[in-house]
């Protein structure tokens, strides 16, 4: 029998008569690594077979143990809205059928749909956020780090995976063909592996004091829920190393995407929140460091989409990278 290709497992997953609630309609998402599927109550993820830059989804036995990660490690910050893992399956006539009986072919994250309205990045951008209804999602992030265990790692070895990422980022960054002002970018990142060498004890003392931990890797706003129940969701699965960052990294990240989304007060009330909860105060230069690191990296993924030949708006994404390379700011 020939295999069901991506594109067939999309048309079904589009029809509401594929899900047992039996939605109205159903939206389709499609990004680089996955298509999104939204009924009325629940959202479903379909991941695509791709295999790139350290992720790997290329069979579905690789795409079912990453589902497995995804609700794993996404339950720690959104409580009842990752639901399980769900077959994409073939019943006995070789029509394709989600969950239930049959031969799973595939595998797609099952959720609880959130309301697009209460999504940190939609408040902001609708303007009149107040510190009181962000509060509770900022002490919801600010005891998972409370309780995070220290991930052991040598000083040194911390250095070096920041100093390695800089260094990726600097190279991606000025390749001609994607015409980013090349001097610029070398200046933030010369300015960087200064700051970490000449610095080295501020990031020594971070990983003495326990604050290296497994955290979520990918916190912007458009992954926080300010529902009565705060929910963080979208977590980098598929990467450990990712995750494995100082609570100060994600927080100045946060920020920055913050205040490029036009509201730089709100990554203030999350670090207060962080501050107030762990007793932890991480030095302004630090905080300036991550900044730019993130700006960086931000940067090299936004411009990464002109390397794609089917890139839809590719002024915008270089707009976004010059964007992201003016926030991180003057070198120092």
């Amino acid at each position: 029998m020939n295999a069901i290709s991506t594109r067939e497992k999309v048309a079904f997953l589009r029809r509401p008569e594929a899900y047992a609630e039996r939605p109205r309609a159903v939206e389709a998402i499609e990004t680089h690594m996955s298509w999104v599927f939204l009924t009325d109550r629940g959202a479903y993820k379909l991941k695509k077979p791709v295999r790139w830059n350290g992720l790997d989804f290329s069979t579905p036995e690789l795409r079912r143990h990453s589902c497995e990660e995804e609700v794993r490690l996404n339950c720690r910050l959104a409580t009842g809205v990752y639901l399980g893992v769900i077959p994409l399956a073939l019943d006995p006539q070789g029509a394709l059928a989600l969950g239930g009986g049959g031969r799973p072919i595939d595998w797609l994250v099952q959720m609880r749909r959130l309301p697009a309205a209460r999504m940190l990045d939609r408040r902001i951008l609708q303007g009149g956020l107040a510190e009181a209804e962000v509060r509770p999602a900022a002490l919801h992030l600010a005891r998972f780090y409370a309780q995070a265990p220290p991930v052991e790692m040598s000083p040194a070895a911390y250095r070096k995976q920041l100093a390695e990422g800089v260094c990726g980022d600097l190279q991606e960054l000025r390749r001609p063909e994607l015409g980013l002002p090349a001097s610029r970018v070398q200046a933030i990142a010369e300015a960087q592996l200064a700051f970490l060498e000449q610095r080295a004890a501020l990031f020594e003392e971070r990983v003495r004091k326990g604050r290296i931990v497994e955290g979520h890797g990918d916190l912007r706003p458009e992954h926080i829920c300010l529902a009565d129940e705060p929910a963080i969701i979208d977590c980098l699965e598929f990467a450990r190393d990712l995750r494995v960052l100082d609570a100060a990294d994600e927080l100045a990240f946060l920020a920055l995407e913050c205040e490029r989304l036009g509201d730089p007060r709100v990554g203030g009330w999350f670090l207060d929140a962080y501050r107030e909860v762990t007793g932890d105060v991480p030095p302004g230069p630090l905080l300036g460091f991550h900044r730019r690191y993130r700006a960086l990296r931000r940067a090299k993924i936004a411009i990464w989409h002109l390397v794609d030949p089917e890139v839809r708006q590719p002024e915008m994404w270089r707009g976004r990278a010059l964007r992201y390379l003016e926030l991180a700011g003057s070198p120092t």
